[in-house]
């Protein structure tokens, strides 16, 4: 699982793309014009940016060279209508890593994704938080040294919660980074919360997730 920006300024690629990454167990973080993904890409980090290269406001090529000039590692990928070679050696120049042109199959997009986020953070990467560990790559989950069995949706909420350390996150925004636009209702994040905290208690740890009524909900901090 991979922590993804997709800026996309097309409403039908940008849903299908969220849901496609979202089945494949990424966080996606989504973007619909250049100014948007710069104030993402300034606050958050990502194991990758998926940017499309003529977008409102600011284009990917002008994001791209911002991005680069505050020398912000975050791998890009640049998708774009214009395929000839050179509108890719003027994508590259601006600093990004790989180009891919529309149309394309979802299979080389996910095998791009594979190499860029592999290249980045190499396959050793783990996560940790106070007693509990999980590697992105193998979707292994361990909890005061325990290793735990989780569903799919349970590991990417956890995982969202790791890779988002100290923030807040509603309701909502769970359900757009796990579910994306499709999404269930708010009670389907309490009913998950709820089987994930069952389990992680099990294994020993308890109360590693704080609910703040009317917000949210975070990781508790260890020293609290």
């Amino acid at each position: 699982m991979a922590r993804i920006l997709l800026v996309e300024d097309d409403l039908c690629i940008r849903r299908s793309l969220q849901s496609d990454l979202l089945l494949d167990l990424h966080s996606v973080d989504v973007a619909e014009d250049g100014e948007q993904g710069w104030a993402l890409l300034q606050q958050f980090r990502y194991d990758l940016t998926i940017l499309d290269v003529m977008l409102p406001l600011m284009d990917g090529l002008e994001l791209c060279r911002r991005l680069r000039a505050r020398q912000l590692d975050t791998p890009v990928l640049l998708l774009t209508s214009l395929g000839d070679t050179a509108d890719k050696v003027r994508g590259l120049d601006a600093g990004a890593d790989d180009y891919l042109a529309k149309p394309f199959a979802l299979i080389e997009l996910r095998a791009r994704i594979r190499a860029l986020t592999r290249r980045q953070r190499g396959e050793c990467m783990v996560l940790r938080w106070n007693q509990l560990e999980i590697e992105p790559v193998s979707k292994r989950v361990r909890a005061a040294g325990q290793e735990i069995c989780l569903t799919a949706r349970e590991y990417q909420i956890l995982e969202l919660f790791l890779r988002y350390p100290g923030h807040v996150l509603s309701s909502s925004q769970i359900l757009e980074r796990v579910w994306g636009w499709e999404a269930p209702g708010p009670g389907s994040v309490k009913t998950h919360l709820r089987s994930l905290r069952q389990k992680l208690r099990s294994a020993g740890v308890d109360n590693l997730i704080d609910t703040l009524y009317g917000q949210g909900y975070r990781l508790k901090d260890p020293a609290r």
